[in-house]
C-alpha cells in the first residue's frame, strides 16, 4: 500500500493526469502474468476506463523490458513510452521503489550492489536529477512522517 501511496503523491508532485494516478494504483494487478490472469479472468477488467487500462498495459510493458535481474544496458536501450502518462508512472515507480530499497534493504539485500545500479539507470534515462530524486523522497518522508535517515 505504500508503494502505491507514496507513488500517487509522487504522481501529483509532478502535475500527472487523474487517468495516469488510476492507471498507477491499477498498475501492480496487471504487472506479472499471473496476477494479468487473475484480473482478466474475474471480469473486472471490464469495469475499469479504456484510457486508463491502456495506460497499465502500455506500462507494464514498458517496465517489464527492464527489470533489476536483466544485464545492464545503455540508457538509450532502455526502452520508454511515446506517452508522457506511462512516463510520469515509471518516476512514481521509480524513485517509490529506490526509495523503499535504500531504507530497508541497501547493502544488506543479496544483489544489493546491482539494484543500484538498476534505480540510477531508470532515473537517468526518465531524466530525474539525484537532486530531484533526493528533494522528492525528502518530501514523502516530511509528508509521512517517517525517519529523514535510515
Amino acid at each position: 500500500m505504500n508503494h502505491i501511496d507514496e507513488g500517487l503523491w509522487i504522481l501529483e508532485k509532478i502535475g500527472a493526469t487523474d487517468a495516469a494516478k488510476r492507471a498507477y494504483a491499477l498498475h501492480p494487478i496487471v504487472q506479472d502474468d499471473s496476477a494479468l490472469l487473475d484480473f482478466t479472468n474475474s471480469g473486472d477488467v471490464e469495469k475499469v476506463d479504456k484510457h486508463v487500462l491502456l495506460l497499465a498495459m502500455e506500462y507494464r510493458w514498458v517496465a517489464n523490458s527492464y527489470l533489476s535481474y536483466h544485464p545492464s544496458r545503455p540508457l538509450d536501450q532502455i526502452k520508454l513510452s511515446p506517452l508522457e502518462e506511462v512516463k510520469q508512472m515509471l518516476i512514481a515507480d521509480k524513485v517509490q521503489n529506490r526509495k523503499d530499497f535504500e531504507t530497508y534493504h541497501l547493502g544488506t539485500h543479496q544483489h544489493s550492489d546491482r539494484l543500484q545500479i538498476y534505480f540510477s539507470e531508470w532515473l537517468d534515462r526518465l531524466g530525474i536529477s539525484e537532486t530531484q530524486y533526493q528533494a522528492l523522497v525528502y518530501e514523502i518522508k516530511l509528508a509521512t512522517g517517517q525517519p529523514m535517515t535510515k
